[in-house]
């Protein structure tokens, strides 16, 4: 049953009209997984020395109090940024397939994700230096098992909670407060949590709660997933009462205004839309790895723009990664209309660009670290604003990956918008900024970098019409390819 299963997935791969950007995708994707992979074995080995070594500390005590941190952001990271396991349920329930086994394939897909695996490669390194400095190979051990049992906790409890999107935003609140008090030494949570974490090592017996939370978590989110499975019930589309605003305001932009309200209203009402909006604010935070100097790893100039970056294009890179997917359940419709390209790649670029000064001015409180760092925050937004608002609409011409926005509540849904194609995607956006800084850092001075990377986004910006006159030009282009594409059921 599951070969058959693994057979319909592959031949779903192969005839997708996506094909060519979807390998170029796995190619992409595996190149960085391999770089994540590498940086995490090295983190692994390198954690052990250095809390040993440098700052004198007991390594293993010291990375049982950090865990609970550990759990709770990989929790967060995986509403983001992983998707449910997608097979096309609604074909196989006419079928002779058991409600149990599709929902058992789902399932064990989730088994093999890269936000399982990743974790491996920190943990068995520094298990295997920890063994290697006389730690007892059995404590190591049953230390891992809980650990293992934890991680895949929280990859089933994912699935849970993107039924409970309130819920999410809780546990993200909460951890805030609680290493925000940590950080000003007002109450320390990982006095509380740390022996358990010892105690995996120390007990052997401790090491059966994990797995029994497990358990209990896989029987819960299996029965909830095969009571959901009917098409009259789990997969039937949710139907709610919207209000109806106009928006007026936005009328300054002319025709422009018309995909404006379409857009602003779609991410107020749709929860795929609205998580770009959370990737946003969580980005906001990013910076705090390189601007405290607490990381000593990000203390380099060079990685002070590729924060910026980050921190004012959370949404940029996220939302504008998926134009014109946004718009796939009726892009074959607007295609028939009377309507310029140019007025409709406007819109998300002004979009976009009233995003991306949004968190310019919510940044803003980065100027407790020195005004240089807020100087590097707006560089990054005038970048953005000038150059990557242009890349990334570019790019979205050839990204055919259709988005129903009337499935973000069905079992197995793609729930997040937001994931980790489109982090990778928007990696390579970064590297320009970095060099253009560091050749007028390394030449002359910081404010040198600053001056060369201000004068690409105001030279992007200059020439806007000239590049969506090319941008349009590549839409015509791939028109029909697009429209194809949207066309097939995933």
């Amino acid at each position: 049953m599951f070969t058959h299963f693994i057979n319909l997935q592959w031949k779903s791969f192969w005839r997708s009209a996506s094909l060519t950007s979807g390998l170029f995708m796995k190619f992409f994707m595996g190149f960085w997984a391999l770089w994540f992979i590498v940086m995490m074995a090295s983190g692994g080995i390198g954690a052990f020395y250095l809390i040993k070594e440098e700052l004198n500390l007991d390594p293993l005590e010291t990375i049982n109090k950090l865990l609970i941190y550990w759990l709770v952001v990989d929790l967060l990271f995986r509403y983001a940024l992983q998707k449910m396991p997608v097979i096309n349920i609604k074909p196989l329930l006419i079928l002779p397939f058991k409600k149990r086994k599709i929902v058992s394939f789902a399932f064990g897909k989730t088994v093999f994700s890269f936000f399982n695996i990743i974790h491996i490669f920190f943990f068995i390194p520094f298990s295997i230096v920890l063994i290697g400095n006389e730690y007892p190979v059995l404590d190591v051990l049953l230390w891992n098992i809980g650990l293992a049992a934890l991680i895949y906790s929280n990859n089933f409890l994912n699935i849970i909670l993107n039924k409970k999107d309130n819920l999410i935003f809780i546990i993200g609140g909460i951890l805030a407060i609680l290493g925000g008090l940590h950080y000003f030494e007002y109450f320390d949570i990982t006095i509380y949590t740390a022996p358990f974490f010892k105690g995996l090592y120390e007990v052997p017996f401790l090491v059966l709660i994990p797995i029994a939370i497990l358990l209990f978590l896989i029987i819960i989110s299996f029965r909830s997933f095969v009571a959901d499975l009917y098409l009259d019930a789990g997969l039937a589309a949710k139907t709610k009462n919207v209000k109806t605003e106009n928006l007026e305001w936005l009328d300054r932009f002319g025709k422009t205004a018309t995909f404006l309200k379409n857009d602003i209203k779609l991410i107020k009402r749709n929860k795929r839309a609205r998580s770009t909006v959370l990737v946003s604010i969580l980005f906001l935070f990013y910076g705090l790895l390189f601007f405290t100097g607490n990381v000593e790893a990000y203390d380099g100039p060079v990685w002070r723009i590729f924060a910026a970056i980050f921190v004012t294009g959370g949404f940029l890179l996220s939302f504008g990664q998926f134009v014109p997917s946004w718009d796939s359940s009726y892009y074959p419709l607007m295609m028939s209309q009377n309507i310029r390209y140019k007025e409709y790649l406007s819109s998300k670029w002004w979009l976009m660009v009233i995003a991306t000064l949004i968190s310019t001015v919510l940044a803003s409180g980065y100027l407790y670290y020195g005004w240089e760092v807020y100087l590097a925050i707006i560089v990054g937004a005038i970048y953005n604003i000038g150059v990557n608002s242009h890349v990334v609409l570019w790019a979205g011409a050839y990204v055919k990956t259709p988005i129903d926005l009337t499935s973000n509540k069905n079992a197995f849904g793609d729930k997040q918008a937001f994931n980790a194609k489109t982090l990778l995607l928007s990696l390579p956006k970064m590297v320009l900024p970095m060099i253009l800084y560091a050749i007028g850092h390394y030449a002359y001075s910081p404010y040198a970098g600053y001056a060369l990377v201000t004068v690409a986004g105001i030279a992007g910006f200059a020439f806007k019409d000239a590049v969506f006159n090319k941008i349009e030009s590549i839409y015509r282009t791939e028109k029909y390819k697009t429209i194809w594409a949207y066309k097939q059921k995933k």
